[in-house]
């Protein structure tokens, strides 16, 4: 660079050029660092905000009552009957208290200030954050016998706080309207998604009455009520009932603890059921910690080291036998783990972990206490649960000797990858991808169709093993599945490693029809539970064959629905001959190549893992035994189909 031009630059660079974002103009900036998006999850976590604060207001023992509502032109209103936010004059900033709150970022009464002893809040970012990135914000607050009201726009204070008459109650009434020049989608409030997070707060809370409204249509209101005096063992029963699983121990095993200054509490509600899998849902504040934490540690740790003393002192464990690994004593375990703490100290703004050491050693200190004499209190629930470590730690070792039997097998013949694997020149995993091909036609044409230096084609044939129903070491036998881990090269379970992954995308490709959707959701199943960080890091693709070739005077058309064929009949007009594809094999390889391999026009599904305590759900329910659940869950959701091919 010419030397006079880059004093030039370093001339410009002052002072003037560092930006100073005053008030809440920096959270309309950047509001991804504050609500962890502008799509449907950071819409959503306005209302959470707003809810957590009422929440804050039970936790001290001055709300019961909740309503949240969803009026026409996606307003949401937000009500509490709590003590109400103060409206007396800040001392220092000579403004009312309530407007603090709704325009200074980290202003709240979550400070030490005596507000809240317990508090979800961890920045006091909430409410103003809310006001922000909101179009507009009504507050009504009922204190002191009268009832106050102050309007905000995009985050500024456009009328003064005023009286505008008395009160008999006290509360909160939040309305604001999301700020539609910043969210992808401000009309995007999912009713499910909204019901599911305060169904939790309610099971959370116990005692709290939480009411969800939905008025945006008129036609169509809905009114959820959701309180539960059980608590956390109401929300373990909930789970096993809508996920359809059979529990193997009558008794739900509820404990509780403090640490000696008050400051800290731990409850923890648990059962065990018949399937292979387990559920950990941790709270910190009533914050649900996605990523775990200290929490989750103490407990994990505690519940093996009591489960295997038990078992070693009822001689169930032999002194040659090996120790119950952790994944053993959890298999089938659903489990609510709740701590309430004065300084709860989370992992980023988005408090999907926690991370107060104190914790640990009150959690487990409980465990260790509190199941302990459980499990010498109740020997018949004891029992169940060691049968079913055992069956788990059994399973494990068959697994660890099929997968030994399998690593031996490649080696001796040589082979490390499966014979019907048509593999790719590239070595590179960020240039490669596997097609998953069910059946011989198919795979034959995809063969033929493909660019073989980095795609990959691995034909299966065979019955599709559901893994929802089945251990580890039932995997290591399964026909259609030991290719499939071979070929991806990563392994599976615990011994799964993503840096040995061979193929940057792997695709499943399957028939348009209820058969490949079967295969496509046996598929999806198992890669979410054996191969879940394929699933987390957008590895699972899934093929988008079309469903119709139009031709008309030799030039050939492709409709990947019905209403893209209409669409080209139209556009075409008469003399049209439509082929109707029944599946991948009546494809040649030109046109597979054409319509559903060619990087430049082909169209696929990333699978995304938004939620994986959803998705846990969803296969739970449609993959598990019980047909009730997966009946109800198919009527409930039938509305959404979009195409069905029966």
């Amino acid at each position: 660079m010419d030397k006079n031009k880059e004093n030039e630059i370093q001339d410009k660079y002052g002072a003037d050029e560092i930006q100073v974002l005053e008030g809440l103009e920096a959270v309309r900036r950047r509001p991804g660092m504050y609500i962890g998006s502008t799509g449907q999850k950071g819409l959503h976590h306005l209302v959470y905000e707003i809810v957590d604060n009422a929440i804050d207001e039970a936790l001290g023992g001055f709300c019961d009552k909740i309503t949240v509502k969803l009026l026409p032109n996606d307003i949401v209103v937000v009500t509490d009957n709590g003590r109400g936010i103060p409206v007396d004059m800040h001392p220092k900033l000579k403004i009312p208290a309530v407007t603090v709150v709704f325009t200074i970022l980290h202003a709240g009464g979550k400070f030490g200030g005596g507000g809240y002893k317990v508090s979800g809040g961890l920045h006091g970012v909430g409410a103003s954050v809310v006001n922000a990135l909101s179009d507009w914000l009504e507050v009504l607050v009922y204190r002191n016998g009268k009832t106050y009201t102050q309007r905000f726009e995009r985050g500024a204070a456009v009328t003064d706080l005023e009286v505008i008459g008395n009160s008999q109650t006290t509360g909160t009434q939040i309305s604001f309207k999301a700020d539609p020049t910043i969210f992808v989608d401000p009309e995007g409030y999912s009713k499910t998604i909204l019901e599911t997070r305060l169904r939790e707060q309610a099971f959370l809370n116990a005692g709290v009455n939480i009411d969800f409204i939905d008025e945006r249509e008129e036609e169509n209101t809905t009114k959820n009520n959701f309180f539960y005096e059980g608590g956390i063992s109401s929300f373990v029963e909930y789970i096993h009932q809508k996920r359809g699983l059979t529990v193997i121990h009558p008794q739900i095993i509820r404990f509780s603890s403090t640490t000696k200054d008050d400051d800290a509490q731990v409850e923890i509600a648990l059962q065990y059921n018949n399937s292979y899998n387990e559920l950990i849902l941790s709270f910190a504040n009533n914050i649900h910690t996605t990523d775990g934490g200290t929490h989750e540690e103490g407990f994990k740790r505690a519940l093996t080291r009591v489960i295997n003393d038990y078992a070693r002192k009822h001689k169930v464990l032999k002194d040659s036998d090996k120790n119950f690994s952790g994944e053993d004593v959890r298999e089938g375990l659903t489990v609510i783990i709740s701590v309430k703490l004065k300084e709860a100290q989370f992992e980023g703004q988005t408090k999907a972990r926690l991370g107060n050491t104190l914790v640990r050693t009150l959690v487990d200190g409980a465990v260790n206490q509190e199941m302990s004499d459980f499990l010498e209190e109740n020997p018949s629930v004891a029992k169940v649960i060691l049968e079913k470590s055992l069956a788990a730690s059994r399973a494990r070792e068959a697994a660890k000797k099929a997968r030994d039997i399998v690593r031996r097998k490649t080696v001796l013949e040589s082979a490390a990858l499966p014979g019907k694997l048509a593999d790719c020149q590239l070595r590179n995993p960020q240039e490669t991808e596997v097609y998953i091909v069910e059946g011989e036609s198919a795979g034959g044409s995809a063969k033929g169709g493909r660019d073989r230096k980095f795609q990959a084609i691995l034909p299966i044939r065979g019955k599709m093993l559901n893994v929802e129903k089945a251990r580890l070491d039932k995997i290591y036998k399964a026909e259609t599945l030991v290719p499939l881990i071979t070929a991806i090269g990563c392994g599976i379970g615990e011994g799964f490693d993503l840096e040995k992954l061979r193929y940057g995308k792997v695709i499943i490709m399957a028939d348009a029809d209820v058969d490949g959707s079967h295969i496509r959701t046996l598929l999806l199943t198992f890669f979410f539970r054996f191969m879940r960080p394929l699933v987390e890091k957008n590895h699972i693709y899934i093929a988008q064959p079309p469903l119709y070739r139009l031709t008309k005077s030799k030039k050939h058309h492709y409709a990947f629905s019905d209403a893209q064929r209409d669409e080209i009949l139209s556009e075409l007009g008469g003399g049209v001959d439509i082929q109707r594809y029944k599946g991948l094999g009546e494809m040649d390889p030109e046109q597979l190549w054409e319509t559903t391999m060619d990087p430049e026009t082909r169209v696929m599904l990333r699978v995304n893992l938004e939620d994986a305590e959803t998705a846990d759900e969803t296969f739970t329910i449609l993959m598990g035994e019980r047909v009730e659940p997966r009946r109800k869950f198919i009527e409930e959701n039938a509305k959404y189909v979009q195409n069905l091919d029966v």
